[in-house]
Formats: structure tokens, sequence, C-alpha cells
């Protein structure tokens, strides 16, 4: 049995449905994102976790535990909201041991409590600082320790770093990883920011309308989405519209380019699209890439290490990346090439 179950959750406001059929099974210590762009749901599912909002239909278990009805601090759950939400007049030591204080516990085992939280957020010696003289990263520690000073079951992690620069959301996302792994701890995190999801989750559930329209490891979710929008929501996508002409053997045609897949398709008279990852293109013939297209370079963009080229292919535009090779300049705009690609790199999508 999984540690935190969700079933069947749904959530409408009035006639809007904004969660539907929601499942979703998370194992004990496992760390889950949701993922999906603004407005997908994926908030108002950790709310319903959370017991801020109760669920339309369907349950919430943890650790066997049916709660769907039980009141916020019923739950034992730990949470970190994206605005920090300290209180501004006490300490950073009140703050963090105020969960405790709540729950009845004694001035020395809150003293230690509070001394170990601020030593696993890398913070031992601002405990007497209060929230306005400590900086947005260090904040969210704080946010981070109050929420973990309590032994939560679950702790839920509401878009925590957005508000936040890039280089310190970087630094972050890699101390609360640590944490939660060291923790062990069963840990849900809202994130519209796919890198966030894709480098510190086990698994991804991509949010899209109300639904999880795939759940799975960063690996399956990148390298082989489930549908059209996991496919266009996460990393950099071509995509080129083909006609079916027989889907068992997979052959197809771009344009008045045939392409043999060598498996079967979906759509027989019909249209697909076939999904491209920049990385997985290359520029020219090579040995292993047996699909080629012949296309034109429409524009070259020089990134530093990366090298992205937009290339027109049956009047289609496709994306590839290739390493900046000092001795080697870039290609020529409006040069005609032939770009390559592994037959099992091309996912076929419904059109």
């Amino acid at each position: 049995m999984a540690f935190l179950e969700l079933v069947h959750l749904e959530k409408s406001f009035g006639n809007v449905h904004v969660v539907k059929d929601f499942n979703l099974a998370v194992e004990k210590g496992e760390f889950v994102s949701f993922l999906g762009p603004s407005g997908c749901g994926k908030t108002t599912v950790l709310r319903m976790v959370a017991g801020f909002e109760t669920p339309t239909s369907g349950s919430i278990r943890i650790d066997g535990q049916d709660v769907t009805q039980a009141k916020p601090n019923q739950r034992h759950i730990g949470m970190v909201f994206q605005a920090y939400a300290l209180f501004p007049n006490l300490t950073v030591e009140q703050n963090v041991g105020f969960g405790l204080r709540v729950a009845g516990k004694g001035k020395t085992e809150i003293r230690a409590r509070v001394k170990e939280m601020l030593d696993l957020i890398g913070l031992p010696k601002l405990g007497d600082r209060y929230p306005f003289q400590l900086s947005g990263g260090q904040q969210q520690r704080v946010a981070l320790a109050r929420a973990l000073a309590v032994s939560p079951r679950v702790l839920l992690l509401d878009e925590p770093l957005s508000a936040l620069d890039a280089k310190i959301r970087i630094n972050l996302r890699e101390e609360i990883r640590r944490i939660q792994r060291e923790l062990g701890i069963t840990t849900i995190f809202v994130t519209h920011d796919q890198e966030e999801a894709l480098s510190m989750s086990d698994r991804v559930a991509v949010m899209h309308e109300g639904v999880a329209d795939q759940i799975g490891t960063p690996f399956e979710i990148y390298s082989r989405p489930a549908t059209r929008f996991v496919a266009q929501f996460v990393g950099t996508l071509s995509l080129l519209d083909a006609a079916v002409l027989d889907a068992p053997s997979g052959r197809l045609k771009i344009g008045d380019v045939p392409v043999m897949l060598n498996r079967a398709v979906q759509g027989e008279g019909g249209k697909v699209s076939l999904a491209l990852r920049p990385e997985t293109i290359a520029l020219g013939r090579r040995e292993g890439r047996e699909v080629v297209f012949p296309g034109r370079i429409i524009d070259v963009h020089f990134l530093g290490s990366v090298i992205r080229i937009r290339v027109m292919v049956a009047g289609q535009v496709v994306l590839l990346d290739t390493f900046n090779q000092p001795d080697t300049p870039p290609p020529v705009v409006n040069s005609e090439v032939e770009i390559s690609v592994c037959e099992n790199d091309l996912l076929v999508l419904a059109a």
C-alpha cells in the first residue's frame, strides 16, 4: 500500500471543473512534482491534500488513514508556501518553533529541535534575526525549517522558489532535495518550471486542464511523452506533420519526403505528427541515424557552448542543437543540408 493515495479526486467550483479524476499513489520517502501551466489544477490538488479545499468527490489516504474530511491540523502535514508566510513579529527561532509551541511541547524540546532545524538548513547563527533582516532565499529556508520542525508525515511545497532569482533557485532546490533525502520525508512539490521538476523529482505528474496527462519518471516524461501536450510542454520540441501511407509497416510521407519507421502507427490514410528533440538530430548523415531529411538552414543562433539551428524541412521548421566547436565555424544560413535521426528517436503523436 502506498503511503499517500489520491483516489478519483475531483474538484469543482460552481460549473467549473478544476480537477478531473486525479489518481496518484506516492511511496514513503518519494519526491513527486506536479508540473503544468497556470490554471491546470496542480495547486488545487495540493490544497486538497493539505485540507484547505474539500474534494467534490474522491478520497485522500495518508499511511492507510482516510483524511478526506479531516481538518488541516489533523493531517500532520508540513506546508511551505510561495510567499514564505513567516510571522514578521517573530524571530527566526520563534518562527521555526511556532508549530511545536502550538503542539504543547516543552521549552527544552523546542530549543533542541529548533537548533537541529537551523543546522539542517545552514542558518545556525541567524536564530535571533527577524524575517525582514533575511534575504529571500534565507526566508524560504526558514519556512522550510518551520514546516519540518513538527516532523510531518507529508511535506507540501507550493511553488516555493518562484519568487527567487535564478541562481538562488538552483542552490535552494539542491538544498531542498538534499534535506528531503536526508529526512526520507514524502514530498509533493508544485511548480510550473520544468527544469525544477525534472531535476528534483523521483516522478513527475504533468497536468493539463485538470487531468494528469502523464505520470512517470523525469526520463519517461521527457523521452517518451504520452500525449501531444506533454511533448510540447516539457523541453524543446519540433513537430513534423506526416501523412500515413501504410500504418502496419510505419510508412509515412512528410511533404515529398518518404519516411519508413519500421513499426506500426495509428491512422491508416490519416495524419500523425513526428516529434523530435533538438539533441537527437544530427547535421548531415551519421552512422546509426537511418532516417534522413533534406532541408535548408533558415537561422543559426549562437548560444555559447551550443549552436541552435533552424532547418526548413518540407515546409516545416525543425530545431537541432550542435555543440560549438572552436575550430569549426557555424553553418551558413540558406545552405542546403541533410539532417538525420535515429528511427527510435522519432516519437509518433496524434496529429
